[in-house]
């Protein structure tokens, strides 16, 4: 299998100024609402390398090079944060040369980024890699590991990379920590709920993206932020991956545009919709304690709503310590691995 030589691996993000009519496109842009988050699935590699007559890997290898320049298109959009389909878990089903190679491409791509700090540092880019890094080789566990350590005090834009991901996979994990919460007696199952839920998915630091894009022509979110993207814009396009133009995101914005009131209303609609949910919950807790408390004695409004306030309180601390040590825990996790680290 052919390797990539350090040469060609280009640049986390590309330096290069738009031409005037990018920018004059950009402007016009900018001046309707714009997405704050984009998520890409970066569909369409391998028929690229089809296509072009050339090995799969050069076609990865392409892809990274193209995710570069994205990220700079989005930077001069505006776009802020950004997160991408890297690698599936489902990939791991590929051919053995093909897994190794995009083994091979990511440990190239964490290995230069460390050597990238400077300009990171410039841009102000937090990395962040969403998923199963046990999965994962252990010495590419401990270039991401130390790679997300190095930009973690960033805060101009995020990268959120997806690897070794899923998202029912993800999902199961959120309802595993929140088990182990009530295990530990940081929270009660009676706090379990929709939001604790999207507080312990892997990109709980992150709004949910405004829009997703995946390129190829395929029409399917394979197993990809389907939590995340309940009321986001999807925009499905034709175009091959490594082919993406600043054109094509363009035309992805202005779709995000045509739909933003509708998009507003329906998020609107469902965060009240979880605040009244989790208003009923809490009322029918204080309701069950006092009901235990039972003196016989019925309660008048106030006092019911005083227990209400109360108990909304110290449910909301409990969650906030949970969420804290939760935290830890990620955060420890990536400062060890970090700390093995060696970088060749």
């Amino acid at each position: 299998m052919r390797t990539i030589s350090e040469s060609t691996v280009m640049s986390w993000i590309r330096e290069r100024e738009l031409s005037f009519i990018e920018r004059l496109t950009a402007n016009i842009l900018k001046a309707g609402p714009m997405p704050k988050h984009v998520a890409f699935i970066m569909d369409g590699n391998r028929r690229f390398a089809q296509k072009a007559h050339v090995k799969r890997q050069e076609g990865h290898s392409q892809g990274f090079e193209k995710l570069a320049e994205t990220l700079r298109w989005c930077l001069n959009l505006g776009i802020h944060e950004v997160t991408v389909y890297a690698f599936s878990i489902e990939n791991f089903k590929r051919s053995k040369e093909e897994v190794d190679g995009l083994m091979e491409l990511a440990k190239q791509k964490f290995s230069r980024l460390l050597t990238e700090q400077e300009s990171l540092e410039k841009h102000g880019v937090c990395i962040r890699v969403l998923g199963d890094l046990t999965l994962l080789p252990a010495d590419l566990q401990q270039l991401i590991a130390k790679s997300v350590m190095a930009t973690k005090a960033h805060n101009k834009c995020f990268l959120n990379v997806c690897f070794a991901y899923t998202s029912r996979y993800e999902i199961a994990n959120a309802v595993k920590e929140m088990a182990w919460g009530v295990e530990q007696g940081l929270i009660k199952s009676s706090d379990v709920s929709e939001v604790l839920l999207s507080e312990c998915l892997y990109s709980s630091n992150s709004p949910n993206p405004d829009l997703l894009i995946r390129t190829s022509g395929e029409v399917r979110l394979s197993d990809f932020l389907l939590w995340q993207t309940s009321y986001s814009c999807l925009v499905f396009q034709s175009v091959l991956w490594p082919e993406y133009s600043f054109w094509n995101l363009c035309e992805a914005v202005l779709q995000y545009q045509l739909s933003y009131r509708s998009l507003q209303k329906a998020q609107d609609l469902h965060r009240e919709g979880q605040a009244l949910q989790q208003m009923d919950a809490d009322r029918t807790c204080v309701a069950e304690l006092l009901q235990h408390r039972g003196n016989g004695k019925p309660m008048d409004a106030q006092s019911r709503q005083k227990e209400l306030l109360n108990y909304t309180a110290s449910r909301e601390e409990r969650v906030r310590c949970f969420l804290n040590a939760l935290q830890h825990k990620r955060d420890t996790f990536f400062s060890d691995l970090s700390s093995q680290a060696v970088v060749a």
